[in-house]
């Protein structure tokens, strides 16, 4: 063997720490890099390694001692040009502290955290739910979003309940305290990522009942808050039985009143499009934040109350089952539901139709012959007909989709597409009502067109009515009220409005389904068939001319005089005439009426 010499390399503490470990014993061998001490500073650990292969020599520090930048803490021996010496550590990996719990570890311990919240994870909640006929959450939020463009918030949220339950329960029966928030794209495919970015909260009825908790309502308002700052619509799955009682690690609440959540869910309408969606129990909170939506999607087998049996029944007000309250039936022939879903799946495609109309214009249209339009209107002027066929002819094919239509059914509201651009439709149904306006429908109609306004859709009215419904019955529904509701929207409307006069265009009601003045809309015009006058002809008739058609004896000639007033009245009011008058802007062939739309919302009057 050949020996040349020794020489030594100190090995020192690279900042001021305190010495936690040391590897290695005097006269042990070591491969460059391998960990000969740990030192730790504010809570941190870092390696100190051999700077070459070699022998250990004496120690010059001890476990537990303060060492300076730069401490000796060893030296290792170097040989040069020895034979026959072999690394003694050669069984020994060069490992880093970090290593003794590996990343894999790490990572396995996140995914059994995370598996807690998702169905996976919970076989027992989903049999549940699908006992019942029923979607989970998780399966609804991956109906209604893009395909793995959701960001979670809050997964890892339990129940504010670690003083009364297991911390393992509260993971596996509490997951994500009941809520599920996060950012996502819908309908990106159709018009882009940036359009497509939505907000989506879905209440989880297999957690506690959907109830509202503590970290609960803290997500809600962390996504929300979000929301607002962002400018991005909202769909929220409100299925829940409204407050939870049962939070017991707040100890700064009373009442627990002091949440921001439904003023800052209310303070976004308007701002942003907010979609609510329910299917099953519907009660207390979560029935406050389904009805401050814009849209009100529900399944028939919903029940919405702002409040659930227990409170009913804890009022002094009787005992309900939950099936009582607030059924499909009650709520889409009084307003509150704007859409009625088969089921989970199709109320999640109406939420994606819906969202649709605000997310922008679409490329690939088609419409039906508009020639056909020509011969809509019956020959007979006191003859009914579907307006719901002309919109169909009119509008781009699959296009349309009615809003509350078991409500105020005398006026015809919903949206749809022309070239595909987005519109919002007004019309009146001359199958109910002849056409009158009456309270519900003006109420109903206000509302659309504000929220047409609010987000700049351009509204299309088909105006054939003989007025506002008049009568004693009229004013108890408050017909004063709820009637000039719509012409105060009309009178705050921004966005264009084009009016087309199918038929008649008589008296305040008409005035009012075109925004409140014939001039309000930015094009009126009137087909063929279109009359007008400040009431209807026959009632006119009657009313103007009570004495002369008093003063005729004979029944048969009274009723022929009747009639030759009422065919002088209509010539005088009809379509051309008002157009001569300029009290519209044009008569227009039926088959042109969507290139007159097309080119209205177009225009520069805009």
């Amino acid at each position: 063997m050949k020996q040349s010499g020794q020489h030594k390399q100190a090995v020192t503490s690279p900042m001021a720490a305190a010495l936690v470990s040391i590897n290695v014993s005097p006269g042990d061998w070591v491969e460059k890099d391998q960990i000969i001490a740990v030192v730790e500073s504010m809570k941190m650990q870092t390696a100190v390694v051999a700077p070459v292969a070699g022998l250990i020599t004496e120690l010059n520090a001890s476990v537990g001692d303060t060492v300076q930048d730069g401490h000796l803490i060893c030296h290792v021996v170097i040989s040069e040009g020895e034979d026959g010496i072999t690394s003694q550590a050669a069984d020994s990996a060069t490992q880093d502290p970090a290593d003794t719990e590996t990343d894999g570890n790490a990572l396995d311990t996140l995914n059994t955290e995370l598996s807690y919240s998702l169905d996976s994870g919970r076989p027992e909640a989903v049999a549940k739910r699908h006992a019942k006929g029923y979607r989970t959450a998780r399966e609804n939020l991956y109906h209604l979003c893009d395909e793995d463009s959701f960001v979670e918030y809050g997964q890892l949220a339990v129940a504010a309940q670690r003083e009364r339950i297991d911390r393992q329960k509260l993971k596996t029966e509490t997951a994500a305290d009941g809520v599920i928030t996060g950012l996502a794209t819908i309908n990106a495919a159709q018009f882009g990522a940036e359009n497509g970015q939505v907000i989506v909260v879905i209440n989880d009825y297999s957690v506690l009942a959907g109830t509202q908790g503590y970290f609960h309502h803290r997500k809600i308002d962390r996504i929300l808050d979000q929301a607002g700052k962002s400018c991005l619509p909202v769909v929220m799955y409100t299925e829940g039985g409204g407050g939870r009682p049962g939070d017991t690690d707040v100890k700064t609440q009373i009442a627990g009143l002091d949440v921001p959540t439904f003023a800052a869910w209310a303070s976004l309408s308007g701002q942003v499009p907010l979609i609510a969606v329910n299917n099953g129990y519907c009660f207390a909170g979560n029935a406050a934040l389904f009805g401050c939506a814009d849209i009100r999607i529900a399944t028939k087998t919903s029940w919405i109350g702002m409040a659930g049996p227990a409170m009913i029944e804890g009022g002094g007000l009787g005992t309900f089952a939950p099936t009582d309250i607030g059924p499909v039936d009650v709520q889409s022939s009084n307003g509150v539901l704007d859409l009625v879903a088969d089921d989970e799946a199709h109320a999640t495609e109406l939420a994606q139709q819906c969202l649709s109309y605000f997310q922008g214009h679409v490329s690939d249209w088609q419409c039906a012959d508009q020639g056909a339009l020509r011969n809509m209107m019956p020959e007979d002027r006191r003859y009914v007909y579907d307006v719901r066929r002309v919109i169909q002819q009119l509008v781009d094919i699959n296009s349309f989709l009615e809003l509350t239509q078991c409500h105020g059914p005398a006026v015809l509201t919903g949206f749809a597409r022309i070239e595909g651009r987005a519109v919002g439709i007004i019309a009146n149904d001359c199958r109910h009502l002849g056409g009158a306006v009456d309270a519900e429908a003006a109420e109903k109609t206000a509302r659309f067109i504000t929220l047409c306004d609010n987000f700049d859709i351009p509204i299309v009215s088909l105006c054939d009515s003989p007025g506002f419904m008049v009568g004693p019955d009229s004013e108890e529904q408050a017909a004063v009220r709820r009637m000039a509701s719509l012409f105060v929207a009309g009178a705050k409307l921004t966005t264009a409005l084009v009016a087309v006069f199918l038929r008649k265009g008589y008296g305040l009601g008409a005035m009012a389904m075109v925004g409140g003045s014939f001039h309000k809309p930015i094009y009126s015009v009137a087909w063929p068939s279109g009359e007008f006058g400040g009431m209807g002809l026959e009632g006119a008739v009657r009313l103007g001319f009570k004495k002369e058609l008093a003063a005729v004896d004979d029944p048969s000639e009274r009723e022929a005089l009747y009639e030759d007033l009422v065919k002088q009245m209509y010539e005088s009011g009809k379509a051309t005439e008002a157009a001569a008058h300029l009290e519209i802007d044009a008569v227009i062939d039926p088959a042109s009426t969507r290139d007159i739309i097309v080119k209205a919302l177009n225009s520069r009057v805009i």
